[in-house]
């Protein structure tokens, strides 16, 4: 998906170039609202704008829309919050995937941990999490936890590797052959690859993993102008290795191409040339590329010189080989299907990558990029590059682990700050600091809040105030007391989880409700009916999934699944009791035990405080952005367009989300675009992000036909009759509704975060969820806050 964030408009749409389909149609002009006088309605109009554009007082806020990949936060990324929501921008990175706005405005950060609670327990018993889904307005999915949830959290993990390497004194990396102490097994080399050596072909991205990772490949969009290189030979694990590194300057269209340099395998360099962008120069990047106006004015050599000569030189299996290799085809705009990303090979923890000078320093021994040297050496760098591959692919992924990569990192980012955090004027931030020693810098103390039986590292810190209790009644009573006096909390409270077995079966009983929920019968049809118009008709309410048609009843009727749960829902509510092709057809969805509370779980989902303010649209041409921002004087309070795109193709699919600040503003948008003007089909939003990205990867298995029933297993049906009080759906019910009152007695701007962990087991991996707000900003935002 993408979208766009702010109120970043300033033009205004011609009249004389508005065409239909999407956006307003040629000469026609808003129409008022009948029987009022003009001045009056001209008087609300600006009354109403004024009061959308008044300037709030400052108080700390979250940004509307997070920017996870995937919508999925990993506990790094949460890490990055919590030491922001602690220190501040004078002294952290702000988080890569949200923005806290005045976070000098915050007065309390309060997170509540359901242990033995995730993802599917929370839209299992999603009714009974009555207040939890209504009072926070961001919610996002984790990733399974590892074996120490809250250590990953907190940023405990990090220091306890590099506890006694931040003791070594001197201005160089330990050397490789350090002795550290290091669980092999649990190194993502290994994890990756295994432990014994591996084949050139093994270490190629696979085309999914080129997709996730943006590389330009065959039939994308954004692609279309790239230039293949036609080496499209048989790969083998002999096959000829090319490191390749490009520089790049900053032009007027953007980054492109100034330097490239390819070596082949022995390490000789084949090409290196200078090229002379297309565009005007904004910035020559110097101090990246070593390039400068001087050296590139008597350049000739222009970028499809460049491409000429790569497609000549390349053999049929040539394998490319570079560090961030995505962004050198990028700069080339060319596609090439062979390729090796030492920055993707050299696997490090939570996604994160190494750099190549520390690669180079801390696997081969060399100093590259050397700071006395003007800009980077191109054919250097790919030099390294190649070298990285082929110490792989000679020493294996065991002699990788071994190196303990992630250890060396740390180390060099604690000797990279020249001495301790106390011992400077201001505040040091290092990425490996635990949210303990951030709280510790400003003086402060972390409340640890947790049951008897639970074991956690927290509870050994240093710098934490731990209490343990008998109970979950017990923790909770103590947080009523102890929350206020501490600037940073974490309340953990300790469910008895499903077992795995009945835990894999509601996973899959959960998905196949969404698909019957998402799927409707129509009918019936005059057995001469024009199926054609019909089934235009119902894909115009959004993307269809699979449309059959069904002859076993006396007339025929559709069955019609679509892809997301808003399409279904309008075509019911459009269409359920209206004539077409003269006769009166009924809408709905299929009855089964599993969609019984259908219609009290929709209006539950519109009421989700995620989904307030958010509008779902069909109908949208490819335009429809630039003429929604262009028209964007009637559209206050946008604050974010979600254009979904198909996965395969990479095209912009017929339908979008957009995002306003408040229910009020969705509900004019929404009247505005269903009007004459438009012609868009809409109603609000039903589905949260993370929640349509977990339901778009429904596996075929959990399927089912619409209809057909599900018995429950013996063991559930022996479970829910002997429900005990920590049953996960009493547990729900009961702690939602206690949770609640414990979040109505905190101050306000009180940053709160309720994580569901998730489960990890040898049965399969369940995710987890996270729910987060700021207390004030969101009780101004949502009127009904009963649970």
């Amino acid at each position: 998906m993408s979208w766009t964030n702010g109120p970043m408009w300033k033009s205004r749409m011609d009249p004389e170039r508005e065409r239909s389909g999407g956006h307003p149609k040629k000469g026609r002009k808003r129409r008022r609202a009948p029987n009022m006088p003009l001045g009056a309605a001209e008087a609300m109009r600006a009354r109403r704008d004024l009061e959308e554009r008044q300037p709030e007082a400052k108080k700390a806020r979250l940004s509307t829309i997070l920017f996870a990949e995937n919508c999925e936060v990993t506990h790094d990324q949460l890490c990055e919050l919590l030491k922001y929501a602690v220190l501040g921008k004078s002294s952290v990175p702000k988080p890569s995937w949200c923005q806290l706005f005045h976070q000098n405005h915050l007065n309390n950060v309060v997170v509540f941990v359901l242990q033995g609670m995730s993802q599917l327990h929370f839209y299992r018993f999603y009714l009974e999490f009555g207040f939890l889904r209504k009072a926070f307005r961001h919610k996002f999915r984790l990733p399974p936890p590892s074996s120490n949830f809250l250590a990953d959290i907190i940023g405990l993990q990090k220091k306890q590797t590099t506890g006694d390497l931040s003791k070594m004194v001197g201005g160089s990396l330990p050397s490789a052959s350090s002795k550290v102490s290091v669980n092999l097994q649990n190194d993502p080399v290994i994890q990756k690859y295994g432990s014994k050596k591996v084949g050139l072909t093994r270490c190629l991205l696979t085309k999914e993993e080129m997709k996730t990772f943006h590389f330009p490949l065959q039939g994308f969009p954004d692609c279309e102008n790239f230039v293949p290189t036609k080496c499209n030979g048989s790969v083998t694990d002999s096959s000829p290795l090319f490191g390749l590194d490009c520089e790049m300057c900053l032009t007027s269209k953007g980054r492109e191409l100034t330097r490239i340099s390819l070596v082949a395998e022995g390490g000789c360099c084949v090409m290196d040339e200078l090229v002379k962008p297309d565009n005007k120069i904004l910035d020559y990047l110097t101090s990246f590329s070593g390039i400068t106006k001087k050296i590139l004015n008597p350049v000739t050599t222009k970028l499809k010189d460049v491409q000429r000569h790569l497609k000549a030189l390349l053999p049929p299996d040539a394998v490319l080989v570079g560090h961030s290799l995505d962004l050198d085809l990028r700069a080339l705009k060319m596609i090439h299907p062979y390729v090796i990303d030492t920055s993707l090979l050299y696997v490090r923890e939570q996604g994160r990558r190494f750099k190549l000078k520390f690669l180079a320093k801390a696997v081969l021994g060399k100093d590259i990029q050397c700071p006395d040297r003007l800009g980077h050496d191109a054919t250097e760098d790919a030099r390294t590059t190649l070298e990285l591959a082929r110490y792989f692919l000679k020493y294996g992924p065991r002699k990788i682990a071994e190196l303990n990569l992630e250890a060396l990192a740390s180390h060099q980012e604690l000797l990279a700050t020249g001495q301790e955090l106390r011992n400077t004027a201001e505040i040091v931030y290092q990425p490996n600091t635990s949210v303990l020693e951030c709280l510790d810098l400003m003086g402060q103390k972390l409340l640890f809040l947790t049951r008897e039986a639970e074991t956690s590292e927290l509870c050994s810190a240093r710098n934490c105030q731990t209490i343990k209790c008998l109970s979950n009644k017990e923790v909770l009573e103590q947080a009523r007391v102890e929350i206020p006096l501490f600037p940073f909390s974490i309340v953990q409270f300790s469910f008895e989880p499903f077992s795995p077995n009945l835990t894999e079966e509601m996973n899959k009983r959960m998905r196949i409700k969404w698909t019957e929920m998402s799927t409707v019968y129509a009918g019936p049809f005059s057995k001469n009916c024009n199926l054609r118009a019909l089934k235009r008709l119902f894909k115009s309410f959004g993307p269809v999934r699979s449309m059959t048609l069904v002859l076993e009843t006396h007339q025929p009727h559709l069955c019609i699944q679509y892809e997301v749960l808003e399409a279904a829902q309008l075509a019911i509510e459009s269409l359920d009791g209206i004539l077409v092709e003269g006769a009166c057809i009924k809408v709905q969805r299929p009855v089964t035990e599993l969609t019984l509370d259908s219609n009290t779980l929709v209006n539950e989902l519109e009421q989700d405080s995620e989904n307030r303010g958010t509008i779902y649209l069909s109908g949208v041409s490819e335009t429809f952005k630039e003429h929604l921002l262009q028209q964007s004087n009637l559209f206050l309070g946008l604050e974010a367009v979600i254009l979904p795109k198909d996965l395969k193709s990479g095209k912009q699919k017929r339908y979008c989300f957009l995002k306003f600040k408040t229910f009020g503003s969705a509900q004019r948008a929404l009247d505005i675009l269903k009007g004459k003007d438009w012609k868009l089909k809409g109603r609000h939003a039903l589905t949260p992000r993370h929640l349509h990205a977990w339901l778009r990867g429904l596996p075929p298995e959990s399927r089912r036909p619409p209809g057909v029933r599900v018995i429950p297993p013996p063991s559930e049906q022996q479970a829910l009759q002997a429900l005990k009080m920590d049953h996960p759906k009493i547990a729900a019910w009961r702690w939602g509704r206690k949770i609640g009152k414990l979040y109505h007695s905190l101050g306000p701007g009180t940053l709160c975060l309720i994580l569901l962990p998730g489960s990890k087991s040898t049965h399969g991996s369940f995710s987890g969820l996270g729910l987060m707000g700021i207390k004030d900003e969101e009780e101004s935002t949502m009127p009904n806050m009963c649970s």
